[in-house]
């Protein structure tokens, strides 16, 4: 899931889902990580 305001990409969430259910969650909220998640 990403995570945006006004067209700026702000968190990238990842899932690890087991049985229907989640299981961990991580999130990169590192500006310098997030550029392959920005349009411009």
């Amino acid at each position: 899931m990403i995570a945006q305001q006004d067209g700026v990409t702000l968190s990238v969430f990842a899932f690890e889902i087991a049985d229907d259910r989640i299981k961990r969650i991580w999130t990169v909220r590192n500006p310098e990580k997030l550029s392959l998640w920005t349009t411009s």
